[in-house]
């Protein structure tokens, strides 16, 4: 889904022509999302490794890792929509 997500902004990118400071934000939040959905996965990984009983410890460590990709997703609309908003209107 993020990848497709940043698919379309990449796309969207090219058609409203930005300019480099906005290419600059995008490519960070794209970046930041992926490399996070990246360290998310390492760490269900690695939990799953050490357990694969119950365990509330375990279950925090994922549920933290996902917010965290949650938390930079939100942050990467934020900027989309800084960027692309004035070029729509």
């Amino acid at each position: 889904m993020h990848i497709i997500i940043a698919i379309l902004t990449i796309v969207l990118g090219i058609i409203f022509n930005l300019n480099n400071i906005e290419w600059m934000f995008i490519l960070l939040a794209i970046f930041l999302v992926l490399t996070l959905e990246a360290v998310n996965t390492a760490i269900e990984c690695v939990v799953d490794l050490v357990t694969m009983e119950y365990h509330e410890l375990a279950k925090q460590a994922k549920d933290i890792a996902a917010f965290s990709v949650l938390l930079v997703s939100i942050l990467a609309l934020i900027i989309g929509l800084i960027i692309f908003i004035p070029h729509i209107f």
